[in-house]
């Protein structure tokens, strides 16, 4: 095959993957049911290799998520690659993560730690001024390498221009002086460890395989990014009781920011990637109830839909949880706009609700792939596409990859591929 052909070939499968995803999103039918494959930690089980390549081993890491794409063929991926060095994350320090050769095992996956790192007395000062109160408050309390940024004056005394000497100066404290070049030496690694991987979906897009959603973009729920970030889970969950109205005037802050942003980037090029993740956390049906997912979550969720859409994106949001009593409300989307990747809501109910208006992709649950037979794999994806395949609208999936058995994850794709006919 010479290179002319192959590189006609790879243009011609990126094109029908591309085409096949996009149509079931458009709630068209495509000529079959599409596979997104999450690789993740999947690749270092698949190669054999340790996880803690994905934070220490560029060249290896790349290497294992080029070849369990191209092997196992699905229609759009989604890879961990350009992520963080490890290296440099260990120079700053950061509280909230522990990573495969950092705090956990080189062959498990990373973990999130839990934190408050902003208090309930602290809303009106994030409120007032985020930008300060992140860089003298809440960075000193996520990042080890961060804590001398707190004894910093605040950054509203810089309007004088002349006062930026004497500001100046106090970077040339022992402590400041450290952190600054702690700062140095992990730019300098990160810088490294991206320059190693650069131009990842560019290389697989010429081998026939589209991504599953772009970097140029990013997004999620304005209730989320307090609760994942500043207050932490209980914080949050508390806040609705105790200071609702500064959580609700945070959320709408944050929904401001975030739609502004949207606005302000470029729209998607014509035949790029338009995919947009966002993964949700707290909305789902164990988190809150119906009328405080009406109050504090939905709300500001909706209108980050609505300005990616009107953008120019397709947001793919990641219903994590089971999101069985929150369906109704995904209909006040624009039909065909939205791809719902949903983790654990019943597929029955799904396709009940939002049959014919949004699609949606569905996992395959991780106990069967990891311990189940492929007989096993074989049916309850047969199932899955007889239960929520008709008439389109459907994607199979999986993210729960990271101990997954190889020869059940391929039985999931072949499966989906040669059963995922549209009746």
């Amino acid at each position: 095959m010479t290179n002319a052909t192959s590189a006609g070939g790879a243009a011609q499968a990126y094109a029908e993957r591309d085409k096949r995803v996009n149509e079931a999103i458009a709630m068209k039918v495509p000529d079959r049911v599409p596979f997104q494959l999450w690789v993740g930690y999947f690749a270092a089980r698949y190669c054999g290799i340790p996880c803690s390549a994905a934070y220490y081993d560029a060249e290896k890491w790349r290497a294992a998520n080029l070849r369990t794409i191209t092997e196992l063929e699905p229609d759009v991926y989604w890879a961990q690659t350009a992520g963080f060095s490890g290296e440099a994350m260990e120079i700053l320090g950061p509280r909230q993560m522990r990573w495969p050769g950092f705090g956990v095992s080189p062959d498990h996956s990373h973990q999130m730690i839990e934190l408050e790192p902003m208090k309930p007395e602290d809303y009106d000062a994030f409120l007032s001024d985020p930008s300060d109160f992140i860089l003298r408050a809440y960075l000193p309390r996520v990042l080890e390498s961060a804590a001398p940024m707190a004894k910093l004056p605040p950054f509203q005394s810089l309007i004088f221009a002349m006062g930026m000497a004497p500001y100046l100066a106090r970077f040339t404290m022992p402590d400041m002086a450290e952190m600054l070049e702690k700062f140095r030496r992990a730019a300098q690694l990160q810088a490294e460890w991206q320059s190693r991987d650069v131009g990842f979906d560019e290389e697989m897009s010429g081998l026939g395989f589209p991504c599953y959603t772009t970097s140029r973009m990013m997004a999620g729920a304005p209730f989320d990014m307090i609760s994942d970030f500043l207050r932490g889970m209980r914080g949050s969950m508390l806040d609705m009781y105790r200071v609702p109205d500064k959580l609700l005037e945070t959320c709408d802050m944050l929904c401001k920011q975030t739609v502004a942003m949207i606005k302000n980037l470029p729209a998607p090029a014509e035949g790029s990637v338009r995919r947009v993740f966002l993964a949700l956390h707290r909305g789902s049906d164990g988190f809150m109830s119906l009328p405080q997912f009406e109050t504090f979550y939905w709300p500001t969720l909706k209108k980050v839909l609505l300005a990616l859409i009107e953008a120019g994106w397709t947001p793919c949001p990641f219903f994590e949880g089971t999101w069985d009593r929150r369906l109704e409300y995904l209909l006040e989307l624009p039909r065909g706009k939205v791809l719902c990747h949903f983790a654990k809501t019943d597929p029955e109910k799904a396709k009940a609700v939002l049959g014919g208006h949004l699609c949606f992709m569905l996992d395959v649950p991780g106990f069967i792939l990891q311990a189940g037979a492929v007989s096993e794999v074989e049916d309850y994806c047969k199932n899955l596409i007889r239960m929520c395949g008709k008439d389109g609208g459907f994607i199979m999936s999986a993210t729960a990859l990271d101990e997954a058995r190889p020869e059940n994850v391929k039985a999931m794709i072949d499966i989906t591929k040669s059963r995922g006919r549209y009746d």
